[in-house]
């Protein structure tokens, strides 16, 4: 994940790494507050992998678009978050 964050930013470094590390982490957590299961086979899934790049780019520095890609990742994370495929919120019944 952390090398597909880095390029999505067109950052060619390491040296922000610790940075995205906890950026990943925390977009990852604010999903999962959302109610988007934290298995390892989802947050492969391409989806999530969107909604934690737009995190980051959101998080990352100070972007110009910041109140765009709010309501990006915003979107991203309300659609996940009631897809029986990235949730557990359908296991009770």
């Amino acid at each position: 994940m952390l090398e597909a964050v880095r390029k999505a930013l067109r950052i060619k470094t390491t040296a922000y790494d610790s940075e995205l590390e906890q950026l990943i982490l925390a977009a990852q957590l604010d999903l999962g507050v959302a109610g988007v299961v934290l298995e390892s086979n989802i947050m492969l899934d391409a989806l999530v992998q969107l909604a934690v790049i737009t995190y980051c780019k959101m998080h990352f520095g100070q972007p110009d678009d910041y109140d765009r890609l709010k309501r990006s990742y915003d979107e991203q994370k309300a659609q996940l978050a009631t897809c029986t495929g990235y949730t557990d919120w359908m296991d009770g019944e």
